[in-house]
């Protein structure tokens, strides 16, 4: 059956001084960076859970646990990379993904290409399916004290 399957992906992780910040495949500088078992990439973290609801697949933490030594420190793209192999086993290919990326600070609209760049080549899809977005939450919640970061996903999966 042709067609095609949508998947949504929300992931929140705590900010914290001494931490790299990994967005998207890539290294931000900041003086704060995401905690987490692996490198802690929000971004690509929601690709992978919206890639595998779409299908019908669990989520992230089923697949590369928090709880399995082996994914300690893991390079996010490495997840998104095997995700997409998850997925292209069971007859999918990805149509598009679009995220929306929430951080008070530091301001990431330098680096959203090279975002776009590196989840295109860790999905081995060309960079055009690939949108990332990012807004402050105007200094509310935790997002706004700079506490945390959080990420939506939502993508298109085509039905081979």
């Amino acid at each position: 059956m042709k067609g095609f399957r949508i998947g949504f992906g929300y992931d929140v992780h705590q900010l914290a001084e001494g931490e790299e910040l990994w967005l998207g495949g890539i290294l931000v500088p900041h003086s704060k960076g995401a905690v987490g078992h692996s490198d802690a990439d929000v971004v690509l973290h929601v690709i992978c859970d919206a890639v595998l609801g779409a299908a019908n697949m669990r989520d992230i933490g089923y697949h590369f646990p928090d709880t399995d030594p082996a994914y300690k420190g893991v390079d996010s793209k490495i997840l998104l990379r095997d995700t997409m192999k998850l997925a292209r086993s069971k007859g999918f290919e990805l149509g598009n993904v679009d995220v929306t990326l929430a951080l008070q600070t530091p301001k990431v609209k330098p680096y959203i290409e090279r975002m776009c760049e590196a989840i295109a080549q860790a999905a081995s899809v060309d960079v055009s399916r690939i949108s990332v977005k990012a807004t402050t939450t105007e200094k509310l919640g935790f997002v706004g004290t700079e506490k945390g970061v959080k990420a939506y996903a939502v993508v298109l999966l085509e039905v081979l």
